[in-house]
């Protein structure tokens, strides 16, 4: 598989746009797909955040399975690091947000109340890789459509300030995707997960690799959705058995292999197998 390498335009402004603009945050509230916890950290956003305080919010929680959740959520703070899990749809309690917010910058706020200087809302930028569902927790957190909202990556595309409650205000910036992918496995499931456009890899090297992924882990509801027998060291196989049952022939009887990775594809995106977990914790994990 070639490296895939990913980097448009508005990308490379949008990181200059935050590199320029967090001398305006107190914190920073990094957005990661709650499947994906490490996959989706964008190494180039670590990079630019620095030592500046961060929340990590694990967003769309409620399509994570719970177990490996919790664990990757005790790993994050075993690194001290402060780690929420959300699902956006629902909404997040903001107070909440505001008092782990208050305590993180602790020290800045004290030393600002002895010089004398007025309170003011907290500022946070807000990041994180595309289609991570920053607008949508937005929306839910103003009651309103604040910005655009759509599984589109990259719809964002310009940085905005929301007041969302009288003691926080966000600072909105577009999605943001590092240039080269070293690890094509990541790759894969940035594209299985939306966060990168189809378009620029090879999908049918994503979907074995999610066919193996969870006819391995998730076998019993991978199975149990197309009514077969899978087995992970044959994923070609997999194929095979999904087109016949779900009738994708092409003339001849053939496998139409492009139609059965669409109905993949469309089910995982709409969570038909289930609540799942991509990224397998490591002791070592990066955070």
């Amino acid at each position: 598989m070639t490296t895939i390498q990913w980097f448009p335009g508005h990308m490379a402004k949008a990181k200059r746009q935050i590199a320029a603009r967090l001398k305006l945050t107190d914190i920073v509230f990094e957005l990661r797909d709650a499947r994906a916890p490490k996959t989706t950290m964008n190494p180039m956003l670590m990079e630019l955040i620095g030592n500046r305080p961060r929340i990590v919010l694990l967003t769309k929680a409620d399509l994570a399975d719970k177990k490996p959740l919790d664990a990757w959520l005790s790993h994050l703070k075993k690194q001290d690091i402060s780690a929420m899990a959300i699902n956006a749809k629902a909404g997040l309690p903001v107070d909440a947000l505001v008092k782990e917010s208050r305590r993180l910058l602790k020290d800045k706020l004290d030393k600002d109340a002895k010089r004398g200087l007025k309170p003011r809302p907290l500022r946070a930028m807000i990041v994180g890789v595309p289609n991570v569902g920053k607008s949508t927790l937005i929306n839910k957190l103003v009651s309103r459509r604040a910005t655009n909202v759509g599984a589109v990556p990259g719809i964002t595309k310009h940085l905005q300030v929301i007041r969302i409650h009288e003691d926080l205000e966000l600072l909105d910036t577009p999605g943001l995707l590092w240039p080269k992918f070293d690890d094509q496995e990541a790759a894969k499931k940035l594209v299985l997960i939306g966060s990168l456009k189809d378009s620029v890899v090879a999908l049918d090297d994503v979907v074995i690799s999610a066919f193996t992924f969870l006819a391995t882990h998730y076998k019993q509801a991978f199975d149990a959705r197309y009514g077969i027998d899978a087995d992970p060291d044959n994923p070609m196989d997999i194929f095979d058995a999904i087109g016949k049952r779900r009738g994708c022939l092409k003339k001849g009887g053939e496998i139409d292999y492009d139609r059965v990775m669409e109905i993949f594809l469309d089910d995982f995106r709409n969570a038909r197998f289930g609540s799942v977990m991509l990224d397998v914790l490591e002791d070592d994990a990066d955070v």
